[in-house]
């Protein structure tokens, strides 16, 4: 049946359909690939519905990798298509695998880059629970913002990745245990065990945070049974532990004099 000039398109509504350029299309028939078969009565291309179907193929093909004679061969019958298409899957099989390859260096480059920044809030958040409270940093830099002490500790946690963090928790975790392994065995605060869980203490603040003396250590065990934020903290863990700790680190204070 005789196409009527409705059902034959132009060169520029094929373009459109096939997402593919006018200038492709100009050339796909210069090359005789594909030459519209009707023409309108001022010349213009005009493609019909067969047109169309071989324009489809070539756009398969050409998605496959094929080159313009590749397909030239093989849509005149030419060349052997299940060999073409065999030698494109090994080829397309290769460059998936070199895509997948690349999709694993750029996770491992994502996950060291985002190893090596900062910790987040929300980070610290999940690790350390209610132990990490925002408003009190605020009020911790009012208090002790103008001292070496707190100029030491942001310049060294400022540089802090997670993983850093972890090993921080890490730490107290031990020496609070020690404290209260110490305690519930009935030892004294001024055993050996004691102070030297109170050492502990006062050598990982000195090492994570900020220089502390053993006066100074003294201070912050004061600290613990005044305020009642850290002395909760520490009867959380066991009845009693905020005294003992203090006791603990006096007693570690006056064994180094």
């Amino acid at each position: 049946m005789t196409e009527t000039t409705q059902d034959l398109l132009t060169v520029g509504q094929v373009a459109e359909t096939f997402a593919v350029t006018v200038r492709t299309l100009h050339h796909y028939d210069e090359i005789g690939l594909l030459t519209p078969r009707e023409r309108s009565y001022a010349g213009y291309r005009l493609y019909t519905a067969s047109d169309l179907e071989r324009l489809a193929t070539i756009v398969v093909y050409r998605r496959l990798g094929f080159g313009l004679e590749e397909i030239a061969e093989l849509l005149a019958g030419e060349g052997d298509l299940v060999e073409h298409l065999r030698r494109q899957r090994a080829a397309v099989t290769t460059r998936l695998t070199e895509l997948r390859e690349l999709v694993t260096a750029l996770d491992h480059a994502l996950e060291a880059e985002m190893g090596n920044r900062p910790a987040t809030t929300e980070e610290l958040k999940d690790l350390f629970g209610d132990g990490f409270d925002e408003s009190y940093a605020a009020e911790a830099q009012e208090r002790w913002g103008d001292t070496p002490a707190w100029t030491q500790s942001q310049a060294r946690t400022a540089t802090y990745i997670k993983a850093d963090w972890e090993s921080v928790k890490a730490e107290m975790d031990a020496v609070n245990a020690a404290f209260v392994a110490a305690l519930e065995s009935g030892e004294p605060p001024t055993s050996a065990a004691a102070m030297d869980a109170a050492e502990a203490h006062r050598r990982h603040i000195n090492d994570r945070f900020y220089d502390v003396s053993y006066s100074m250590h003294q201070g912050l065990g004061e600290m613990y049974v005044t305020d009642a934020r850290f002395t909760q903290t520490y009867e959380d863990l066991a009845p009693g532990l905020a005294a003992y700790v203090k006791a603990a680190i006096d007693a570690n204070a006056a064994r180094q004099q």
